[in-house]
């Protein structure tokens, strides 16, 4: 317990101080080559460097690589590497997208093709990386052998393109993905899931370094490369760790916003290439806009009955996150009593 403690201890260090550290350098190199965005939602719209999701990937390969060699020959190592070549996929379909807007499918696919190395590795071994069944409060498990395989093809793409459509304004994502993926580990942990906990916490740290920089006002977006990165490993270590339902409830206000998405765009869309849901008022608050055809979202639900700041609406969503957290972690409390 002493080493896997030290481990936890390490891996956490690395995977904030790496986010931390470089992302100032990111910063200028981006600036330097030009590589910018507009902020619709500021004043003045400054532009900001984008991507960050090269940061984001190097702090997640480097801390899973640590804890990788702390543990040679132990078991939840064909966990890491399946964890590792999934979220890198993920984060070179998101880079490719950021360097050039592909098609709506485009995304959804690609990452079904990132989830394939994580299927091959659990049919390798399928003891050992993840549990072919789903698990829920109360009711137990559900035993899905071969329909688990397309869940899991299925579930990278939701859980990636469902952080990348929460995406919208300063720190939101990484926020987000902070509260999210902690609860997650306390869930992990109540599950007595120790060492897929120990595999999680470069998500939660990589995550909170990252939104130093993209909290209002940002000097840095994470892009689509990070956002699909951080999206996918959170899949993952949701199926690892035999935590699909818990995993799903703490991602809860994303889920709703993809939902609400989609029911009314109606169509798989990149959302760079529709409509902004809210507009500006004169004191440049935010509120819901007139246009009809404008897809609904979260955020266009939140400004609906009043104007918000965008660090309001932030910290509203964040709220709604933490309460998710909160059921999600109750959600392992019933899990654990029922197992």
């Amino acid at each position: 317990m002493q080493q896997e403690l030290i481990a936890a201890l390490v891996v956490s260090v690395v995977a904030f101080f790496v986010v931390y550290m470089i992302t100032p350098f990111l910063i200028r190199e981006l600036g330097k080559r030009k590589l910018a965005v507009p902020d619709v939602n500021r004043v003045g719209g400054a532009m900001v460097p984008r991507p960050g999701g090269p940061v984001i990937v190097a702090a997640i390969l480097i801390s899973e690589s640590v804890l990788f060699l702390a543990f040679p020959s132990d078991m939840r190592n064909l966990k890491i590497i399946a964890l590792m070549i999934t979220t890198f996929l993920a984060f070179v379909v998101g880079f490719i997208d950021d360097r050039k807007v592909l098609g709506g499918w485009f995304k959804p696919l690609a990452l079904a093709v990132s989830a394939i190395p994580l299927v091959l590795i659990g049919i390798y071994d399928p003891s050992g990386v993840y549990d072919p069944n789903l698990t829920f409060p109360i009711f137990g498990s559900v035993k899905i052998p071969a329909l688990y395989i397309g869940i899991i093809i299925l579930m990278i793409p939701i859980t990636g393109n469902t952080i990348n459509s929460i995406d919208v304004m300063n720190g939101i994502a990484s926020g987000f993905m902070t509260i999210a993926s902690f609860s997650l580990t306390v869930a992990l942990l109540i599950m007595k899931n120790y060492d897929v906990a120990l595999i999680s916490l470069p998500l939660g740290f990589a995550s909170l370094a990252f939104y130093k920089y993209h909290k209002f006002p940002s000097r840095i977006f994470p892009g689509d490369s990070g956002v699909l990165t951080l999206g996918a490993m959170y899949g993952v270590i949701a199926i690892i760790g035999r935590a699909e339902v818990v995993a799903a409830i703490a991602l809860l206000p994303a889920v709703i916003n993809s939902f609400l998405f989609l029911s009314s765009v109606k169509k798989i869309v990149e959302h760079r290439q529709i409509k902004n849901p809210t507009t500006h008022t004169e004191d440049h608050k935010i509120i819901a806009t007139k246009e009809k055809d404008a897809p609904i979202t979260l955020v266009r639900l939140l400004v609906a009955g009043k104007p918000l700041t965008e660090k309001e609406i932030g910290f509203t969503v964040f709220k709604l996150a933490i309460f998710s957290g909160i059921l999600a972690i109750i959600t392992a409390f019933l899990m654990e009593v029922r197992i």
